[in-house]
């Protein structure tokens, strides 16, 4: 069963009810971790889960595919896979005596890169360009890729043999890194009655379509941001660059994906504003993973989730008031007085 058109915020509640329904009937007790992709997927961008094997990342990502309406691939990365398995390749046709394009997997609404640091980094970096402008350009040709396209990359934190580090720019590329975590013994017990049988992925259909989706992400991008909250985002960035601990911080990109997130959360619950709440819920996600932490702190075993919530417990809250008010296009708003983050 398909929605009808996404036509007010107020329509986010139930979107929102009915694919993490739909994902719980495969994935039993992550709604906290479904919900959070989801926003990723209604900001705009890409996500990367971090997880030991067999905690259903991968049925997180059909689950979502499917839900959403979208065409899915799957690439099992590895160190013999070449860029152009993955973006596609032209291929001389003796016939006509020309070359013919032949599109790679990447050419689908969701693209599950399996195992992605066990590729090398030049076909982790075929990856970039489309990441990034969701285009693929092939023997001087650029092709677009069909709105909405997300990648979904998977990678074992535990396991480093045989496998390449993603480099920082390209852990930048992905909106937010989160992981699925193992179920409780309560779940577990009923995941294994669920699936006795039979797999639920084989028979989930869709409750969304792509222009559902696409309505939902220009929704989502009109969710206001009061002046004081975009002045606390660019603050919690800023601090992160200045912390101790870290040798690089977070970007200028990590605040618009910290922006995009939030108001996707926000969206979620059918408001029409961001709010404290949702930034502090995003934040973890979108900043830890765009943080090199010196050698004393990696030595010490000091995660980048602790240091961003230090960074959130440092920045100062705004003000609850002026929060909801919408401000005019333009004006500065009532921190633009205050000096910068």
């Amino acid at each position: 069963m398909t929605m009808s058109r996404l036509d007010s915020p107020r329509s986010a509640p139930l979107f929102a009810a009915r694919v993490l329904e739909n994902v719980a009937r495969v994935l039993v007790g992550k709604e906290d971790v479904t919900r959070l992709c989801l926003a990723g997927v209604l900001a705009g961008g890409h996500l990367l889960l971090e997880d030991a094997p067999g905690t259903g990342k991968t049925m997180l990502a059909r689950a979502l595919a499917r839900s959403l309406g979208l065409d899915f691939a799957r690439v099992q990365f590895t160190p013999d896979l070449l860029p152009s398995d993955v973006t596609g390749v032209s291929v001389y046709r003796p016939a006509t005596g020309t070359f013919e394009f032949v599109p790679g997997p990447i050419f689908t609404g969701v693209l599950l890169a399996d195992e992605i640091n066990r590729a090398t980094p030049r076909t982790q970096s075929a990856l970039l360009e489309a990441m990034g402008e969701g285009q693929v350009t092939e023997s001087g040709v650029t092709r677009p890729l069909r709105a909405p396209f997300v990648v979904i990359a998977t990678q074992n934190p535990i396991e480093h043999e045989g496998t390449y580090r993603l480099p920082e720019a390209q852990l930048d590329r992905f909106l937010l890194r989160t992981s699925v975590g193992y179920p409780t013994p309560e779940e577990e017990v009923r995941m294994l009655a669920r699936l006795r049988s039979a797999h639920p992925i084989t028979t989930l259909e869709a409750v969304a379509t792509p222009a559902d989706l696409l309505d939902a992400q220009a929704q989502v991008r009109d969710v206001h941001v009061a002046p004081d909250l975009q002045w606390y985002v660019a603050s919690l960035c800023a601090r992160t660059r200045r912390h101790p601990q870290v040798v690089l911080g977070a970007g200028p990109r990590a605040s618009l994906a910290l922006q995009g997130v939030a108001q996707a959360l926000a969206w979620l619950d059918g408001r029409a504003f961001v709010t404290p709440d949702d930034v502090q819920l995003a934040a973890p996600a979108v900043l830890a993973h765009r943080l090199t932490l010196k050698i004393e702190a990696r030595l010490q075993g000091t995660p980048p989730e602790t240091v961003v919530t230090e960074v959130m417990r440092s920045v100062p809250v705004p003000v609850e008031d002026s929060l909801t008010a919408v401000t005019p296009a333009g004006s500065g708003g009532p921190a633009a007085e205050t000096g910068g983050p």
